[in-house]
């Protein structure tokens, strides 16, 4: 099978994951934010889970992500290390699970009441489980990557996520509240944790085992878990750590309305997060094999299709944030609509962000990416203390775009530092991309007057969708029998 081809086949099973996650994930924010739960309700959920994101950081360690680099290094050359690797990797994840969720199970009171929010500790005290299950299923779809296996990888989402939405909604209608949800989101990522142990389990049975690990694998593995750690540490500054700062200096119904603006980001980037952990194994097979030529022109192609999909997309967004939030979520909170139209341009930056990520690690360059990721989010956190309490929740997402922003630069550069881009290619078709967002725009602010419910608000993006497609196809950034191809 060719490069092309496992790539196509990987991103259609990615997509199809990302595809249910996003299904799964916006039906229970919109029964949770329009059936069971108040916005302060809301709020407080997404802050445990936030909490419980800041640890997962140090429970995963970047083991996960060290462990698969390893594995798609020896999977070829030394096959007989693979069993070692997992083994390895594994027995530091679980005790880092053991310190970590025991931590934040045992000190649940103290650290609500550290954020300044006593009614969190209630949830706070589920950190084993959650920390337990996310981290396993990460590290085991991060595993899967690694053997390039992204088929088993995305069932392993699309179980996950099947069982999050079914427990959660069971556990909501029996009247277990905000509790009962985040007990749903643990139940979910424990079927998912199962189901990919049993996967590698199996793979792992073509593998005999070598008589001892190489000398030096456990010290590199750790090695290298350091500076996915310290970019793992500035996604939770990015991501995480925003959000328990509104906490602190506002509300939690300002945390509502900012987590809510962060999901919707969440739900339009999905399809640049399938493409970039699908695709990113590819770069260190080329490189590997000397064909970097070869993966530069991957990647450009990827850049091209992302920003043609995503910067359309962001500027739709802004159009429509206030209709969509009115008639999705009800208008409790149209207070999120600023703050959707500010991370707009972060969905833009994320989506090549996603596409850039996981492709430094497999190049080798976790540490510069660790350094240009970690440096950013400091500066992230900064504005934030700065700007979340001059002007509210919009700062936070200010200080997002402007730390996104520099990073997805610096990251890109050294992307065209390792493959030799081609800038001209991307320029010329971010300046197109650019011509095909003002006319499809131009047509959705001519119909938006008539927008009154939600039906024609599907219909008037729809039209944009086709609008979009058209001149995208007459500017020559969109070939109509690939994209067929693709979907098929």
């Amino acid at each position: 099978m060719s490069a092309t081809d496992k790539i196509i086949g990987g991103l259609k099973a990615q997509l199809l994951s990302e595809g249910v996650r996003v299904v799964a994930n916006g039906l229970v924010i919109i029964l949770l934010a329009r059936v069971f739960l108040d916005p302060e309700e809301y709020g407080l959920l997404f802050l445990a889970i936030s909490v419980f994101g800041v640890a997962v950081l140090f429970s995963q360690f970047g083991i996960a992500k060290s462990g698969a680099r390893y594995v798609a290094e020896y999977r070829e050359r030394d096959p007989g290390q693979v069993p070692h690797i997992i083994r390895t990797s594994l027995f530091y994840l679980v005790v880092m699970i053991l310190l970590v969720g025991g931590t934040i199970t045992l000190l649940h009171e103290q650290i609500a009441h550290a954020i300044g929010e006593p009614a969190v500790a209630s949830l706070l005290v589920f950190g084993l489980g959650y920390v337990a299950f996310e981290t396993l299923r990460s590290y085991l779809s991060h595993i899967l990557q690694g053997f390039n296996r992204i088929t088993l990888s995305a069932i392993v989402g699309i179980i996950g996520n099947v069982g999050l939405i079914t427990f959660v909604l069971l556990f909501l209608f029996l009247g277990g509240g905000a509790a009962g949800a985040l007990l749903g989101y643990i139940v979910g990522y424990g079927i998912a944790s199962a189901a990919g142990l049993v996967m590698v389990v199996r793979i792992l049975e073509g593998h005999e085992k070598a008589d001892a690990i190489g000398h030096d694998l456990p010290r590199r593995i750790i090695e290298y878990s350091v500076p996915l750690t310290a970019t793992g540490g500035a996604n939770v500054l990015y991501k995480q750590v925003d959000t328990i700062l509104i906490g602190v200096f506002l509300t939690p119904i300002a945390v509502g309305y900012y987590t809510l603006a962060k999901q919707i980001a969440d739900f339009v980037i999905a399809p640049a997060s399938s493409l970039g952990f699908t695709v990113a194994p590819t770069y260190g097979e080329h490189k590997a094999s000397g064909e970097l030529d070869a993966a530069a022109r991957i990647f450009e192609t990827t850049f091209e299709y992302t920003v043609l999909l995503y910067i359309p997309a962001a500027a739709g967004l802004v159009l429509v944030a206030e209709p969509t939030v009115e008639f999705i979520f009800g208008a409790d909170y149209l207070g999120a609509v600023p703050v959707i139209q500010v991370l707009s341009g972060f969905i833009v930056l994320q989506a090549i962000d996603k596409i850039t990520n996981d492709g430094l690690d497999f190049l080798g360059r976790a540490r510069a990416r660790a350094i240009s990721k970690g440096s950013t989010a400091i500066l992230n956190f900064f504005l934030n203390l700065l700007l979340i309490p001059l002007i509210g929740v919009v700062g936070a997402a200010i200080s997002t775009v402007v730390g996104f922003f520099i990073m997805v630069l610096v990251n890109v550069y050294i992307i065209h530092r390792e493959l030799t881009l081609s800038v001209g290619r991307l320029l010329r078709s971010v300046g197109l991309v650019c011509l095909v967002t003002v006319g499809m725009c131009a047509v959705i602010l001519f119909f938006m007057p008539y927008v009154t419910n939600v039906l024609v608000l599907f219909a008037v993006v729809g039209l944009g969708g086709v609008v979009w497609f058209f001149l995208s196809v007459l500017c020559g950034l969109l070939d109509p029998r690939e994209a067929i191809d693709v979907v098929r």
